[in-house]
């Protein structure tokens, strides 16, 4: 089992990082915060998953141990599989996945591309008792609690944040430049969209 990886990234494209390590590189599907981490600085570590079926080897990985067992639990749920885990922690971060899941919030949840608000549903039913408090109330980005980040949304909003995301934002990043945007005036889903990808 290869849990941990720590290298040079010698190329990057839509979430898939080639990690060099020792003469050897890995390919590794990425979770959101460990892409960006990544192709940011150009090196790091990561913590793996290695998923191995008749058809193929896939190695998933993680800025930390705390997402990578996040991701234990999203596919120990009925009917997600490594995929849709890995899909899950691109879509939004640990934080807010944790929030989503201890709060009930299957909107939030199944926001994410892909996931279907009855796989929304039961994840949330399977995992709510194991994602405990203190894994939601330390969470933070930015110095702020993640929490305020699932706060209610407008339609409008909700859909340049889903439009942002599309083109691989978290939605974490995606909500902040939404809200800058209509503070500088941006009224069209087109502006806002515009002016969003102006400030990532």
């Amino acid at each position: 089992m290869i849990g941990y990886i720590k290298g040079k990234v010698l190329h990057s494209e839509a979430g898939v990082v080639l990690l060099e390590n020792n003469g050897i590189g890995y390919e590794i599907v990425c979770s959101g915060a460990l892409f960006a981490k990544l192709i940011t600085e150009g090196q790091g570590e990561a913590y793996t998953y290695l998923q191995v079926r008749e058809d193929g080897v896939s190695l998933f990985g993680f800025v930390s141990i705390e997402e990578k067992n996040m991701f234990l639990k999203l596919i120990s749920v009925s009917g997600v599989g490594p995929k849709m885990g890995i899909a899950i922690l691109a879509g939004m971060n640990l934080g807010e996945l944790a929030v989503a899941i201890a709060s009930s919030d299957v909107k939030l949840l199944s926001s994410v591309k892909g996931l279907g608000k009855k796989t929304a549903e039961r994840i949330i039913l399977e995992l709510r008792e194991k994602v405990s408090a203190e894994a939601v109330l330390p969470a933070k980005e930015g110095g702020k609690p993640v929490a305020a980040v699932s706060e209610k949304l407008s339609d409008r909003e909700e859909d340049a944040i889903v439009g942002l995301m599309s083109l691989g934002y978290t939605r974490s990043e995606s909500v902040r430049a939404v809200k800058g945007a209509i503070e500088k005036g941006a009224d069209s889903m087109e502006m806002i969209i515009m002016t969003a990808l102006k400030n990532m």
